[in-house]
């Protein structure tokens, strides 16, 4: 018997969480073998990994025009466009005939979803009740949760009729998100809201406007520490703590950054109702510390079941902030239009993915890894003390 008390969520939500859980299970699929196919054309093992960086650094720097995008075409055809230019550029890379074509398909790709994820949330933003955007925030997460869980899964799977396989396979999944969402948005009103040329004064924000905002600024700190720590340091220098510290393989480092996921899953669903009925401070609050306390103690961690305890409580911290990120991005904006604004924040988000890694692995070469985890704590103290400052920004929607 469904809760009267919490009342039921647009279908539009639905849809576009189902797209992101689409788009996660390719993805999930195809990572593991970009570095693996770009070896293929006898190219070094720092050329293979560079292949991810260029995604990423081509999501970086096309941000902005994902925002402009949004506010020329709006969030449907920008996230439609998007997803496309991540398919085709996909699909092409399956057929690949050189390293270097490889490089600027999968740069292409890193446009297109930028476009992807600034509309999605833009668009999520738009048809989230102002009484459930943290809820929606982590259902949305849950999506993607699942899809990367399960995408090496059915990656073994389909790498198994080789290397081009799956990226024709994350091609077919981009397709069938587009499908989902273009259909079931296409006659819905409140993805529909004034956007683009025809969006008023009254239905949108600009950047200069948000930052005048004090929980938008500690937004920006906020997610700038969340992507360093957790879509950085935790991907790329973890795994070289576990190797050097404890003399663990792959395989054990892939069972700490589990522990991590473990700890996000339990809590990434009951985190956004709290997010929506004790509020978005409280849980901002607590899982910043969380997350500061747990790289904290990485380093001094005595042995592997420690690691494993610490990180399975990392992921309890991030699962209480990630919700609460995009929920006071939803207040901000209070359902206007605001490409530039989803894009500034999806920027400092990955910046801080982008300059994690960096700084923290040439910190391990110079003062080890006590240094290079203690400043990733330092940065989300920091954000934990913007969040403790602020009123809660449940506020800001009431107003």
């Amino acid at each position: 018997m469904r809760d009267s008390s919490r009342p039921r969520l647009p279908f539009e939500v639905w849809a576009l969480v189902a797209g992101g859980f689409t788009v996660a299970l390719g993805y999930g699929v195809v990572a593991p073998a970009i570095p693996q196919f770009a070896l293929e054309f006898g190219v070094s093992n720092f050329a293979a990994s560079a292949i991810v960086s260029a995604f990423a650094l081509m999501r970086l720097v096309s941000a902005p025009l994902a925002g402009w995008t949004v506010g020329r075409l709006g969030e449907r055809r920008t996230y439609s466009l998007g997803i496309l230019i991540v398919a085709v550029s996909t699909g092409a890379a399956a057929f690949a005939a050189d390293y270097a074509q490889f490089v600027v398909l999968r740069g292409a790709g890193g446009i297109g979803s930028t476009m992807f994820t600034v509309a999605a949330t833009a668009l999520l933003i738009k048809v989230s009740p102002p009484h459930a955007r943290a809820r929606v925030a982590s259902l949305n997460a849950a999506g993607f949760l699942l899809g990367g869980l399960l995408g090496p899964v059915f990656g073994g799977i389909v790498a198994s009729f080789g290397l081009r396989a799956p990226f024709v396979f994350y091609f077919v999944t981009l397709l069938a998100a587009a499908a989902v969402v273009a259909v079931a948005l296409r006659g819905s009103r409140a993805a529909a809201r004034p956007s683009g040329p025809d969006a008023t004064e009254d239905d949108s924000m600009t950047l200069r406007a948000a930052l005048r905002i004090p929980h938008f600024r500690a937004l920006l700190l906020s997610v700038f520490a969340f992507g360093w720590a957790s879509f950085g340091v935790r991907v790329s220098v973890i795994p070289i703590f576990v190797a050097v510290a404890f003399g663990g393989d792959a395989a054990l480092a892939a069972w700490v950054l589990a522990a991590y996921a473990a700890g996000n899953a339990l809590l990434i669903l009951p985190s956004g109702r709290w997010n929506d009925t004790v509020g978005r401070k409280p849980m901002l609050v607590i899982g910043s510390a969380v997350l500061a306390t747990g790289y904290l103690a990485l380093p001094a961690a005595p042995t592997i079941p420690v690691v494993l305890a610490v990180m399975f409580a990392a992921g309890l911290g991030s699962a209480l902030v990630n919700p609460g990120q995009q929920a006071v991005l939803a207040d901000a904006l209070a359902q206007r239009r605001g490409g530039g604004v989803v894009a500034a924040y999806s920027m400092t988000s990955d910046l801080g993915g982008v300059l994690g890694p960096l700084v923290a692995g040439a910190v391990v070469d110079l003062a080890g890894f006590g240094w290079a985890f203690g400043i990733t704590a330092a940065l989300l103290a920091g954000a934990m003390l913007a969040w403790l400052l602020l009123p809660d920004s449940k506020r800001l929607a009431a107003s």
